[in-house]
């Protein structure tokens, strides 16, 4: 391999994510009940989430939309303002959650900086991502930042013409295989996938990976092996 840069995912890669998402969902559905069953109410709430993805890109302030967007469809829009205003605040304890790093994160950029270039290449809400990331700490370690409307090939592409390397020059760490793994392969680049305890439904996927250039680890200090 001929890396010269090495980009971490952020959410649920370098630190916790998704718990928050889903502990939010479980309020919203507990909030709701006397509309739908809470499993019911999870479905409808993510279909609205896909739909609205183009409009809204994802974070959580697309999220906070979906919800409400939920409760008027599933209420017959005789929601009360009460239930409004308490998902407006499921969305702003949302926004202001903690930044906790995940095990072993720190110790492996703090092994890797000086021998590469380290960026950050997420997706998301831009003041959301970038409060998280001076929130964590970890942005003395990062040589860019790139947060991305979607991680899809084309976003990946332009994101090397920057850094003016070439496809094979890049490795991408992170824990979705959709979004962070299959792009970077697809280009030319490599892979190495840290999976997390949740993965959204969106970004799930059923086929296996089959490449030289893709490995798969149980802890993010298992990559020092392959660099």
């Amino acid at each position: 391999m001929d890396i010269k840069v090495i980009a971490f995912d952020a959410d649920d890669t370098l630190w916790v994510n998704e718990p928050y998402f889903r502990r939010t969902e479980e309020e919203f559905c507990n909030l709701l009940s006397e509309y739908l069953q809470p499993h019911a109410m999870e479905r409808e709430l993510f279909k609205i989430e896909m739909d609205n993805l183009g409009l809204y890109g994802y974070g959580v302030k697309g999220f906070m939309l979906s919800m409400i967007e939920t409760a008027l469809k599933v209420s017959n829009k005789t929601i009360s303002l009460d239930h409004i205003e308490r998902i407006l605040d499921l969305g702003k304890n949302l926004l202001n959650e903690p930044v906790d790093l995940l095990a072993g994160v720190e110790d492996v950029l703090d092994t890797l900086k000086g021998k590469y270039r380290l960026v950050v290449a997420t997706k998301g809400d831009l003041l959301d991502q970038e409060r998280k990331l001076k929130k964590s700490g970890l942005s003395h370690y990062f040589h860019h930042i790139e947060i991305m409307s979607e991680k899809d090939d084309a976003n990946y592409l332009k994101l090397i013409k920057h850094l003016d390397i070439l496809p094979e020059n890049l490795l991408m760490i992170g824990n979705s295989l959709k979004s962070d793994i299959l792009p970077v392969l697809n280009i030319g680049g490599y892979g190495i996938h840290v999976p997390y305890a949740i993965t959204w439904a969106h970004e799930q996927i059923e086929h296996t990976i089959e490449s030289e250039r893709f490995r798969s680890v149980e802890h993010i200090k298992e990559v020092l092996q392959f660099l």
